[in-house]
């Protein structure tokens, strides 16, 4: 639903609110997530009025990250986008030829983004019981991504009901597993979780990656992931909540490559010789071999045969068929049987 292809993966770099509210900053961004081969960049819009209160507390991981002395408003008013940036962002992508995305924290964005055109919607984990919200999204008709961190399985159903109910096809929404915490600990990850919410749910997976490093998501895309989602900067020392547990721009660009090769070898599935170990067959397989020399009439045993390379003779597979029968003629040690 969401990628180009069955097989192609939907790579979406976050850069989420990692441009520090600075517009040249947003467009390295934008510069960095083309040049690794993303499919998408990924920003945040939100209203700080609208997405938390004056007295707000931050997560810990943000109080790690920012000024301890500034609330949680203060922090994310900062990093707004307005409309006008917005438009700046949607043409710098298409300068990139990258796909342009942002996560719409309430109803007036998700307005604003559908308004700019954005080709889907994403859901961010925090809002999976936000009522109103997900029935405003699901009203739109646009394909969702709805990342489920935080969340147990009856809750993704019922959010999946809600935009269901509002007016968003079943295909058109991708659930992803996410861990809501930064930078979340290996063994916090469950990544089957992801595959118990596409067998008990019936909908299209993805994976919403906050660990450090690259192997999670690679591993998501060969366990049949087709959203990844993983935040990067160009700088995790800079200040701001996100920076430290994001990639930099060469590690994204290893994640994008690794997972476009973890596409190219999953395959069809169907067990056969590859057509470049073809030729190795006769090579490295074997055949049926004088032991020693033979007479002709001699009869076959396990004596005076055995199994050796090349695989150009009788296979192995023919052994049994092999001893006991009668030599047609002579055979001298290390020679092709043949009958």
């Amino acid at each position: 639903m969401m990628s180009e292809s069955p097989s192609k993966t939907l790579i979406i770099a976050e850069a989420g609110v990692n441009h520090n509210g600075a517009l040249a900053l947003a467009f390295d961004l934008i510069g960095a997530a083309a040049e690794a081969g993303a499919d998408v960049v990924k920003f945040q819009t939100f209203k700080a009025k609208s997405l938390v209160t004056q007295s707000a507390s931050k997560a810990d991981y943000q109080l790690q990250t920012t000024n301890s002395e500034e609330s949680q408003f203060e922090m994310i008013k900062k990093l707004e986008l307005n409309e006008k940036m917005h438009l700046e962002l949607i043409a710098e992508c298409g300068k990139y030829g990258i796909r342009f995305a942002s996560t719409g924290f309430d109803e007036g964005s998700v307005d604003l983004l559908c308004d700019l055109g954005v080709d889907f919607l994403k859901i961010p984990a925090g809002e999976i019981t936000n009522v109103p919200y997900l029935r405003h999204v699901g009203s739109k008709g646009l394909p969702v991504i709805l990342s489920t961190g935080m969340s147990e399985l009856n809750e993704v159903k019922e959010a999946l009901d809600i935009l269901m109910r509002a007016g968003t096809q079943k295909e058109k929404i991708t659930v992803l597993h996410c861990n809501t915490e930064y930078p979340t600990p290996m063994e916090d990850v469950n990544l089957n979780a992801m595959l118990t919410m596409r067998d008990e749910l019936g909908v299209e997976i993805g994976y919403s990656d906050h660990t450090q490093g690259i192997e999670v998501p690679i591993a998501a895309v060969a366990l049949g992931a087709k959203v990844i989602e993983k935040h990067f900067t160009l700088d995790r020392s800079m200040d701001g909540p996100d920076h430290a547990a994001s990639l930099e721009a060469e590690e994204l660009k290893q994640m994008v490559s690794s997972i476009r090769n973890i596409e190219s070898v999953m395959g069809d599935g169907i067990k056969r010789p590859s057509s470049s170990e073809l030729k190795n067959i006769r090579v490295v397989r074997k055949s049926i071999v004088a032991q020693e020399n033979i007479l002709k009439g001699e009869v076959f045993t396990k004596k005076n045969l055995c199994v050796k390379r090349p695989g150009t003779g009788l296979s192995p597979t023919k052994w049994d068929e092999v001893l006991g029968q009668s030599s047609l003629r002579d055979f001298k040690a290390d020679e092709l049987i043949e009958l």
